[in-house]
């Protein structure tokens, strides 16, 4: 075990020096770190999204323990302070892809914690800019689009999240000028083929809810739940029902962990939105976050992660932590038992929610390779073993590793799922749910994977299989007929059924209850997949990643690989449109999901801001598939209604920026809501702004000043519940 020492605790500070282009055009920054007291320290250890860097001090030394875990070592360190400059390949253009989880390392290899500061990367343009290059949004051009959002139609008395299928005004005024809706509510179940529909009847004396079943109560008590605080003015009557049966929301809790009461209230914030299934994704290469009875290594070492060299016991530290395996705060560290587990499941169910769970296979695997070698080392039982002896394959998966693929000749695998799945099982029927599919994963087998794999190689002679991914379709065929022998669908990423032949899919096909398509827009592989009679989820990462960040903005957290995603883009994913697939096959689109990928979670607020708003869109085109509200009436009633109700309940929210524009001598801020509930707040220092900092209430007149300011910076605040990240105007 890693037991901190007894010392004084040093202070690190992070800063970067800029983004610069090298004479053969390639970009860098340099990251400048500074330890006020290095008396006991050995190493530095941190974690950063995978990039190539140097030391420019050749007394210091970087090392790379596996990819996104390093440490610095520096002959320097004994006493006094140390700065050390490290150049970066790539450019820092955001918040989420400074370093994380600093810690130091004495000369016994015991850890200890270390305070952080973290200098913020939008002092200078250059800190998150390249030359020549304009990346962040431009002030005017969010002023201009605030005010074409605050111009949209007010929300009226029934307009909601996700918008009904049907209004229809009972004849007459109730006579009574506004009245709230009556909490003393009716309900009762109705005939209709639709499992989903409801009918919620509105007076000033009696509210009424029809429901075909026990899940369409819950949609009809969630639309009535957003009715209860809008005044009425009228009696009418409610019909509703989904477009989609799958309206998906994938909350991953392998790469950062979250526990299970921040779990239950994700699942509240889905059904209060009509979301129906949470794709669960417990496992992946950096983790295996559940209890499996008998493979206790899977979280004894799968779940645990911290300063190793060899990680025997436990996992290299990845995105987070403070180095210690055992550390029960924060993210790094934890699993669900096989109790808590059940007692989700149940709760789920409550709400009108399916869990399909996620086991990554054959990719995405290394947390559950590593703790099955770690077994074997144990045990001497090869049963599970998901790799074998000589196997010199070189490869990079596309978070880096090496070392993450399960081998699809051996046995190991496939008595490895069978044990998993066939544990996961018996916890769906001891929590008296259905299990309906278990999600395989099958994406990003790195190119080159088992190309040094010397059973593979017998595998493809013997069976006459021409490349990777006619050995992919091996496991994955085997799995699902494995799923299939179950009673267990399968669901899995698109890989599973693109690019194999027509004997594949017949074998395949039948067990398969969905396929995610995650690609852009432009991409055909939706289309592919529904031609050859898959069941395709559209997902797209530049409209369902809920985990991108919402702006260009430095400061705003969230990953930009597959660009920017805010809460108009998940309105603006329209799932036909973005599926492009055949006419013919317009029935193979079930639905539409979004997700979080957890590689920049670190608190359930951050899950919070990850999914409000964006997820009122996602939730609006899960339910309605065409047209509803426009851009600007959506942003009226997200700013208007849902933002202010859910900060109000203690839930963190994210708000759209202020715009600012310059005219003459005079610096103009603006808001694209405009409710009072918000409070514009700005700076001239330089400093972002506070709930301290002065009230924007009219044009901020530069010429009446002493002293010119070189810029202006703007900040949205909801109460003191939410701020938004601060527009900057430089004006010099």
């Amino acid at each position: 075990m890693i037991a901190a020492t007894a010392m004084a605790m040093p202070t690190v500070t992070w800063e970067t020096l800029g983004n610069y282009v090298d004479p053969e055009g390639k970009p860098h920054y340099t990251q400048r770190i500074t330890i006020d007291d290095t008396k006991g320290l050995k190493r530095l250890g941190f974690n950063m999204f995978a990039r190539k860097m140097h030391a420019v001090d050749p007394a210091d030394t970087i090392v790379t323990i596996v990819p996104g875990y390093y440490y610095i070592a520096s002959t320097r360190f004994g006493n006094g302070p140390v700065t050390v400059d490290i150049v970066t390949d790539a450019a820092l253009r955001h918040h989420s892809y400074m370093p994380d989880g600093f810690h130091g390392v004495d000369a016994q290899g015991k850890t200890f914690s270390v305070n952080v500061v973290r200098r913020k990367i939008s002092d200078r343009p250059e800190q998150w800019t390249l030359p020549g290059s304009d990346y962040a949004t431009n002030p005017a051009d969010i002023y201009e689009l605030n005010e074409l959002l605050a111009a949209g139609t007010p929300p009226g008395a029934t307009d909601v999240i996700p918008s009904v299928k049907s209004v229809t005004v009972i004849d007459g005024r109730s006579g009574q000028g506004e009245y709230a809706v009556s909490e003393n509510v009716v309900e009762r179940e109705v005939a209709n083929e639709n499992p989903e529909y409801y009918r919620l009847t509105i007076t000033p004396d009696s509210t009424v809810i029809e429901y075909a079943t026990q899940q369409a109560l819950g949609w009809g008590r969630a639309t009535l739940n957003q009715l209860v605080n809008t005044p009425q003015t009228m009696s009418y009557v409610i019909e509703d029902w989904p477009d989609f049966h799958y309206r998906g929301l994938m909350v991953d809790i392998a790469r950062n962990y979250l526990p299970l009461n921040d779990l239950q209230k994700i699942v509240q914030y889905m059904c209060a939105y009509k979301l129906n299934t949470l794709h669960f994704h417990i496992v992946d290469d950096e983790a295996w976050r559940l209890e499996i009875p008998g493979l206790s290594e899977l979280t004894d070492v799968g779940a645990r992660r911290g300063y190793t060299l060899d990680e025997n016991d436990f996992l290299a530290q990845i995105f987070t932590g403070n180095g210690d395996p055992n550390n029960p705060d924060g993210t790094s560290n934890g699993y669900l038992t096989r109790a808590e587990f059940i007692d989700f499941l149940r709760y789920c169910q409550s709400l009108g929610i399916q869990v399909i769970p996620e086991i990554e296979s054959p990719g995405h695997a290394r947390a559950a390779i590593r703790a099955m070698e770690a077994r074997y080392r144990r045990t001497g039982d090869d049963t599970f073993r998901l790799i074998e002896d000589g196997d010199t394959s070189t490869y990079v998966s596309a978070q880096s590793f090496g070392d993450n693929v399960m081998n699809p000749a051996l046995e190991g695998p496939y008595r490895f799922m069978d044990k998993v799945t066939t544990e996961i099982q018996k916890m769906y029927r001891d929590a008296g749910v259905p299990l309906e599919a278990i999600h395989i994963g099958g994406d990003e087998v790195a190119k080159g994977a088992w190309s040094g794999a010397p059973s593979v190689k017998r595998m493809m002679a013997e069976q006459g299989l021409q490349d990777q991914t006619a050995v992919h379709g091996v496991f994955v065929r085997l799995i699902a007929k494995m799923l299939a022998d179950k009673g267990i669908g399968m669901n899995g990423w698109e890989e599973v059924a693109l690019g194999h032949d027509e004997d594949f899919n017949n074998s395949v096909r039948p067990g398969v209850r969905g396929v995610n398509f995650w690609h852009v827009t432009k991409s055909t592989r939706a289309r592919e997949a529904a031609a050859a009679g898959y069941p395709v989820v559209i997902c797209n990462v530049d409209h369902f990643y809920l985990d991108q960040a919402y702006s260009w903005h430095p400061e705003e957290r969230g990953l930009t690989w597959g660009g920017k995603v805010d809460e108009l883009a998940t309105l603006n994913g329209y799932p036909y449109e973005m599926g492009r697939l055949a006419p013919e096959d317009a029935d193979k689109l079930i639905g539409i999901s979004g997700q979080i990928f957890a590689e920049t979670i670190r608190d359930l607020p951050q899950v919070q801001t990850y999914i409000f708003p964006k997820a009122f869109g996602l939730a609006e085109r899960a339910w309605n598939s065409d047209t509803t509200y426009t851009d600007a009436a959506f942003s009226r009633l997200i700013g208007e209604r849902e933002l202010p109700r859910l900060a109000r309940r203690g839930v963190a929210v994210h708000l759209r920026q202020p715009g600012i524009k310059v005219e003459g001598d005079k610096v103009l801020v603006n808001s694209p809501y405009g409710s009072a509930d918000y409070q514009l707040r700005y700076t001239l220092d330089g400093t972002n702004p506070t709930d301290a900092s002065p009230l924007y209430s009219g044009p901020i007149e530069l010429d009446k000043m002493a002293e010119r300011p070189s810029q202006v910076r703007a900040s949205l605040f909801l109460g003191r519940s939410a701020q938004s990240v601060p527009t900057i105007l430089f004006l010099e």
